[in-house]
């Protein structure tokens, strides 16, 4: 049928007067696309849009289907309820208002926009020219409004069914004081793992395999905290040099899962990975990141918050709000003084808590969340939000404690109830280990919980969390094979990544066959192993350490997504499996006494009643060290003494009577340390001996002139003759065999 331009024209706008009469006002809340089982209410934080319409997509996302005015806006929301709508429908915005960059301004409703609260997203994000609302001119200098549309290149959002069937599983609640974290990342533990089925590598999916959560298990680990996993972006300048943003640090969607991470076509895959790490009494802590997202700078694309309210949702500099204030180096800020962005990151926590039934998380540069437009404070909003929500005050929630704004080094100045990772233990470890002079005193206080930075407000030990490597930086395995960061395949020409590592390669720079140097990084490894496990605090183990996992000397991998960064399990050598095994025992024995993770700090205070202390920190003449001994810059040998009687009152736990002994020896070579007479008719009973892991344990007399290896680390307990009580019996029968127990 022929028909004139005109009956055209009219059908075009009937069907228009259709699609608008499908969709009713709604409500302004919850915010982003909530299925109902009736339909689909769609709500949109923007407060200085004109006009938002709702943009409908095939099933692939691949071609819009229809626009949709959103009909109505109450208190700076847009909102609609669309009856057709059904999980399943995937959607974007466009939101129309002024384009005035210097006002702060950018909206363009010819880029389609993800929705902020989207709990899934479609495809992968394809880099073009079309993502970016401007156009240079030939200056590059003068910039113009782009107006070619970008929803070709862009994700897209689909609504979700949440209904889920958990079973009998509940969140394992650990106690603080019996963490022990495992940072880990989803595809690199799974991508060369032999019993995750291929298809499932790389995916929640493979980390819901049984051996996966059995392995850590098994290794002791109580909770894995997993690199980011909210939906982000590979950075345009890694695409162009065929490079992934590995690491994730790029987030575009706080409520969605990153979509490769999905073996399956829904979001729930990520609960059915939880459920199945609940069952083996572990928990689940995210690393998240709400300082920055990828659009970056002023010259950045439009993804989401930048063409929804850019004004609002990030920080801008006041005299110049065209510019953006880049705290976190990644050209923006999250703006999280306003109310809207507030709650937008609030409700998203709230989310993976109860929704996502996740224990917890790690921030990313924390500081900036705590940051007002006058400075860092601990009683600022974001803060103040956590430490009242009824959920998210009973999670663990760790800081990362610094960023490169103003004031942005703040360990120990988050509030109660927060942990923190402490970076001065790291480097105070790493130096002692490697043998500078003057770092005893400064490693003492790391070990016995770094009390002078949290030894406040009722904050406990397990504040600190103690670890001696992460996922930025080198590995424990190169961390005693590098002098230098060898970072030759990121393509920067090897200027990115810390120059200042306190590494040290035992001899020769990378791989060496001389026996007597992989002798010494394996001991080095044990070291590092044992001070982390050891000290007060909670313990953080980065995967693959405890089986030597190498990443050649590059220590900032966050864009190999390759072998450099995928965990070898088939390759894993005699030794790997040696050190693996030292690390479960190492575990065991801090999990079998309770005085390894007291939650009271190490002070030193004399209990005039028993004559006892809780610590006392010993010379190799087994006498108390002096002033000057602390003082002495050549120092590298002292004995931690750990007195059970002293323990806070009221408090027993099995193992918790034990009395042990810690001497630290970073000097080159041997020392003769006298093991001190604490109590009468007593022995040191030897458990862990870093120079020699597998040796006999066996009691020796006070007084006995113990001769510690060049750069080791031992461990005593204090018993009777025949090792009078059952408890101390049974700890010292777990550690002992936990020595000798295969692992896989």
């Amino acid at each position: 049928m022929d028909l004139s331009t005109n009956t055209r024209e009219k059908l075009v706008l009937a069907a228009s007067a259709l699609r608008r009469s499908r969709i009713t006002e709604g409500r302004p809340f919850p915010l982003g696309a909530t299925w109902d089982g009736l339909g689909v209410n769609f709500a949109l934080f923007s407060a200085h849009a004109t006009k938002v319409e709702l943009c409908l997509f095939d099933d692939a996302g691949e071609t819009e289907l229809e626009r949709i005015e959103l009909p109505e806006y109450t208190d700076e929301v847009w909102h609609g309820y669309l009856p057709s709508g059904r999980p399943g429908t995937v959607y974007g915005y466009r939101v129309h208002g002024p384009y005035e960059p210097d006002a702060g301004h950018r909206f363009n409703p010819n880029k389609l926009v993800l929705d902020p609260y989207a709990k899934q997203l479609v495809g992968q994000l394809r880099w073009g020219s079309e993502l970016f609302g401007y156009q240079l001119d030939h200056s590059d200098k003068d910039l113009s409004y782009d107006e070619r549309d970008s929803a070709s290149l862009m994700q897209k959002c689909r609504v979700i069914d949440p209904a889920f069937t958990w079973g009998g599983s509940r969140k394992p609640e650990v106690p603080w004081e019996r963490t022990i974290l495992y940072e880990m990342h989803v595809k690199g533990f799974t991508q060369r793992h032999p019993l995750v089925p291929e298809a499932d590598r790389g995916t929640f999916s493979g980390l819901s395999h049984a051996d996966v959560p059995a392995y850590l298990r098994s290794l002791g680990i109580t909770s894995a905290e997993l690199l980011p996993v909210h939906a982000f972006v590979d950075d345009s300048y890694l695409v162009e040099k065929g490079l992934r943003n590995y690491w994730g640090y790029n987030s575009t969607a706080f409520f969605a899962p990153e979509p490769r991470y999905l073996k399956t076509p829904v979001a729930n895959e990520f609960k059915a990975m939880v459920n199945q790490f609940h069952a083996h009494g572990l928990e689940i802590i995210l690393d998240v990141v709400y300082n920055h997202t990828a659009e970056g700078n002023e010259l950045g694309p439009t993804l989401s918050f930048k063409g929804i309210d850019n004004a609002s949702y990030y920080r801008l500099l006041p005299d110049q709000k065209r510019y953006y204030i880049n705290d976190t180096g990644t050209g923006n800020t999250v703006n999280l003084s306003h109310q809207r962005v507030l709650q937008l990151v609030a409700d998203s926590l709230r989310y993976w808590a109860t929704e996502m039934r996740v224990d917890g998380f790690r921030f990313d540069l924390a500081t900036i969340l705590a940051r007002e437009p006058y400075g860092f404070d601990e009683g600022g909003g974001f803060l103040d939000a956590c430490r009242q929500d009824p959920v998210l005050s009973t999670l663990k929630l760790i800081a990362e404690p610094w960023d490169i704004g103003p004031g942005g080094y703040q360990v120990g100045q988050f509030p109660p109830g927060w942990a923190e990772w402490n970076d001065k233990f790291r480097d105070a470890a790493r130096a002692f280990w490697k043998g500078d002079d003057g770092t005893m005193a400064e490693f003492a206080k790391r070990i016995s919980g770094s009390g002078d930075l949290f030894n406040k407000r009722g904050r406990r030990p397990w504040a600190s969390v103690n670890f001696v490597t992460a996922h930025d930086g080198f590995n424990l395995n190169d961390l005693v094979s590098y002098n230098e960061k060898h970072n030759e395949a990121n393509g920067e020409d090897n200027r990115d990544g810390h120059a200042n590592n306190h590494s040290w390669n035992c001899g020769v720079e990378g791989p060496s066959e001389d026996p007597d140097i992989t002798a010494l990084r394996e001991r080095q490894k044990r070291n590092m192993f044992a001070t982390m496990l050891l000290s007060h605090g909670t313990p953080m183990l980065l995967a693959g350490d405890e089986f030597g996992h190498t990443q050649n000397g590059n220590n900032n991998a966050y864009a190999q997504d390759n072998e450099t960064t995928w965990l070898d399990w088939m390759g894993m050598s005699a030794k790997g499996r040696g050190l693996r095994n030292f690390v479960r025992g190492l575990i065991v024995l801090r999990k079998a006494f309770p005085i390894l993770y007291r939650s009271r700090f190490l002070v030193g205070t004399h209990n005039e009643e028993l004559d006892v202390k809780d610590v006392t920190w010993l010379s190799p003449t087994g006498e108390e060290m002096t002033a000057e001994q602390w003082q002495d810059g050549n120092a590298r040998c002292f004995g931690m003494l750990l007195d059970g009687r002293a323990q806070e009152s009221g408090i027993k736990r099995r193992g918790s009577d034990a009395t042990m002994l810690l001497i630290y020896n970073a000097h080159h070579d041997v020392v003769n340390f006298t093991l001190p007479a604490v109590a009468e008719g007593r022995n040191w009973t030897g458990l862990i001996d870093t120079n020699d892991p597998e040796s006999q344990r066996a009691a020796f007399e006070f007084g006995h002139g113990y001769e510690v290896t060049g750069r080791s680390l031992l461990a005593f307990v204090l018993t009777a003759d025949k090792v009078a009580s059952p408890n101390l019996r049974r700890s010292l029968d777990a550690v002992l065999e936990s020595f000798e127990a295969p692992l896989f």
